[in-house]
């Protein structure tokens, strides 16, 4: 199905928020077509990749005593309450959901196309624009401190960094019939961290001031309904329309036993 049906949420917790994530995948596979879940965060909160140590974590000073939950989905650390957050969830009968790829490029490109128009430019970064990479060498634990082809990065090298501030990246998890993919776009810095978990916003680089992150999200799923030929469904509150079973879901979130399985 061609479709595009995006809830917007208000801020809740990790657990909840991962929950609700859980969740939509499960509706996703059951009613067919691309489905999106735009929302916010009752504080700043860590979310850790699903293969992630916990202990690695724990030894980074800056995110000392900020709340910690652990994604159902891979990839690096995201320090989250200053971002634009997304979950979405596809059958892989669907033409985003074939290929890992396939979904996040379709998504970003939505995103890059957004935030040209409001003066920041963004291109996708390519396996290789750093030189070759060295083998075995281990990932950095942020999200944004990581390069995957895809990413969006700034269109020009940070003069500290010495290399493009990385802007949006996504993390799938691959289920047996539906793939669940989570993303963030670093609207503004996030004043609650310092040092390694404090990255460059959209705001800081862009040359005019940016729309509200809502304003972003709304223009944002418009382009990828466009792209399936279409307008999107636009609903109120996931959470708020399965609440049993979000918070079913959730209590394993909460579970230390989830957030220390690595």
């Amino acid at each position: 199905m061609d479709t595009l049906t995006v809830w917007w949420d208000d801020a809740a917790d990790g657990a909840t928020n991962m929950a609700a994530d859980e969740s939509l995948a499960a509706e996703a596979e059951r009613t067919g077509g691309l489905l999106v879940r735009v929302y916010g965060w009752t504080r700043t909160t860590v979310s850790l990749g699903a293969f992630q140590r916990l202990d690695d974590a724990r030894g980074i000073p800056e995110i000392a005593g900020i709340p910690l939950v652990r994604r159902p989905s891979g990839g690096g650390a995201i320090v989250h309450g200053s971002d634009l957050t997304y979950a979405a969830a596809v059958p892989k009968s669907h033409a985003f959901g074939v290929s890992p790829q396939a979904f996040y490029d379709a998504l970003h490109a939505a995103m890059a196309d957004v935030v040209t128009g409001c003066g920041l430019t963004v291109r996708p970064y390519a396996a290789g624009d750093e030189g070759p990479e060295v083998a075995g060498a281990e990932e950095p634990f942020f999200c944004f401190d990581r390069r995957s082809p895809g990413d969006l990065v700034a269109a020009s090298s940070d003069a500290a960094e010495g290399r493009p501030p990385k802007l949006m990246g996504s993390a799938q998890r691959r289920l047996a019939g539906v793939v669940l993919q989570h993303g963030s776009l670093l609207v503004r810095p996030n004043t609650d961290v310092t040092g390694a978990a404090r990255h460059r916003s959209a705001e800081e680089l862009c040359a005019r001031p940016l729309p509200p992150p809502l304003d972003l999200a709304r223009t944002w799923v418009r382009r990828i309904a466009s792209s399936l030929g279409g307008a999107p469904t636009e609903r109120g509150s996931f959470v708020g329309g399965r609440a049993v079973d979000v918070d079913a879901r959730a209590s394993r979130f909460r579970d230390d036993r989830w957030t220390a399985r690595r």
